[in-house]
This record gives structure tokens, C-alpha cells and sequence, in this order.
């Protein structure tokens, strides 16, 4: 269901061409980079959590981690991902696959600076095998993210 969802989305933003089918599992940034043959930083990760007893999204490079500091900042709170169980309750997709294209009503999508680092970046669509290619620009355009924010930290 979930990728029915998300496609169904990016087709509605005239998208659905660059959704990528994996005979491989891609539910791991190392997955899906091998599965693509790209980097593990191009990887476009979709990370949960809960803010003010409501789920957000924060979509980040894939080698990237939340700087607690830089999280609380910008949320007032403390980082508290949505727990495994829950993930797709709360979000509309399975973990593996969560993306920000067919979530569920009223969840606040943010990306964060590092992706600004990439031309293309590469993020799930809805399940474990799959993916879609997309400029920052159509990223943007597709999500309309609630903000861009600066609450990652780059691993070395």
C-alpha cells in the first residue's frame, strides 16, 4: 500500500516517470546506494520522529546523522524518532521505504541543508525496492516542505 500511495503522489506531480523499481532491497542507505550504483551521501534518507505529540519528517543525505544540539534548536525539543511499531501508523509508509511523497494527512516535511550539497538525490518511494531520482528543485516543488532546516551532522 504504501507504494501505491507514494506513486500515486508523484504522479500527481507529473514525477511518476523517475520512480526507479530495485530487483535489489534498498531499505538501508548502503542498500539502496548499491542497488543505484551511486554514494551513500546521494542517498536522499527519510528519518521520523515525534514533535509535540505529532509526527514530522526530516529528509537528509544519506550519510548524515541528527546533531542532537542543532535538533533541539530548531525543535525546542528533544530528538525522539517515532518508535518501529508505530512508523507506519503514523507516517503512511513501512520502515524501509518511508518517504516524504503520500504521507499521511497534516505531517510537517523538512529538508535539511545537506541535501543542498547534490544535484540529484535519491530517495525512497514507498517500499523497500524502490526509489526515484530528483533534482533539489523538483524535490522542493513535490513536497512543499514546511522549512528547510540545519539539524544534521555530516559523518566523516
Amino acid at each position: 500500500m504504501s507504494f501505491e500511495k507514494a506513486k500515486e503522489f508523484l504522479e500527481s506531480k507529473n514525477l511518476g516517470d523517475k520512480i526507479i523499481v530495485l530487483d535489489e532491497k534498498s531499505a538501508t542507505v548502503e542498500q539502496a546506494a548499491n542497488a543505484l550504483g551511486v554514494t551513500e551521501a546521494e542517498i536522499a534518507k527519510t528519518l521520523s520522529f515525534i514533535v509535540d505529540e505529532k509526527p514530522i519528517l526530516i529528509v537528509l543525505e544519506g550519510t548524515a546523522r541528527i546533531d542532537n544540539k542543532k535538533y533541539r534548536q530548531t525543535f525546542h525539543t528533544k530528538a525522539r524518532m517515532i518508535p518501529f511499531d508505530l512508523v507506519e501508523e503514523l507516517t503512511g509508509h513501512e520502515v524501509g521505504g518511508v518517504c516524504p511523497f503520500g504521507v499521511n494527512d497534516n505531517i510537517n516535511i523538512y529538508l535539511d541543508e545537506s541535501l543542498r550539497n547534490y544535484e540529484k538525490v535519491y530517495p525512497a518511494a514507498g517500499n523497500d525496492h524502490t526509489a526515484i531520482v530528483l533534482s533539489l528543485e523538483e524535490l522542493e516543488t513535490a513536497v512543499n516542505p514546511t522549512a528547510w532546516v540545519d539539524v544534521a551532522k555530516i559523518s566523516e
